[in-house]
């Protein structure tokens, strides 16, 4: 695992420059192994106006699409995908495409590979 600035990061995961982990409260920031999070992606662990300082996860070999928002507090769990711009209110369940504001589930059941690739069932 990295530390970095104490977050939780996997040294297998990887991220664009433009991303923005929340360093109010660094150490509630988990990211799992071989995920992705683009650009000018926001993650969250804190919340000022309700006081709360928690833990945000995203699984192994998950993608978070390039401007979306992860509140403070959500599990996306391993293998998800999040669509660009995208805001993530609530836990996102294993194997799952989400997008939209708030963020919904659209399919399910996926299978990816290393940083979000989907994969067609002739690749399992």
């Amino acid at each position: 695992m990295t530390k970095f600035w104490g977050m939780d990061i996997h040294e297998t995961a990887s991220f664009s420059l433009s991303a923005r982990f929340d360093r109010t409260n660094p150490r509630g920031i988990h990211i799992g192994a071989e995920s992705y999070v683009a650009f000018e992606t926001v993650i969250l662990s804190h919340d000022m106006t309700r006081r709360i300082h928690c833990d945000t996860w995203i699984g192994r070999r998950c993608f978070i699409g390039g401007k979306s928002i992860i509140l403070p507090g959500v599990r996306i769990n391993d293998e998800s995908i999040v669509g660009i711009g995208s805001v993530v209110t609530r836990d996102v369940p294993p194997n799952t495409v989400v997008a939209g504001n708030p963020a919904r589930i659209l399919r399910k059941d996926v299978r990816l590979g290393p940083y979000g690739y989907l994969l067609n069932p002739s690749e399992l």
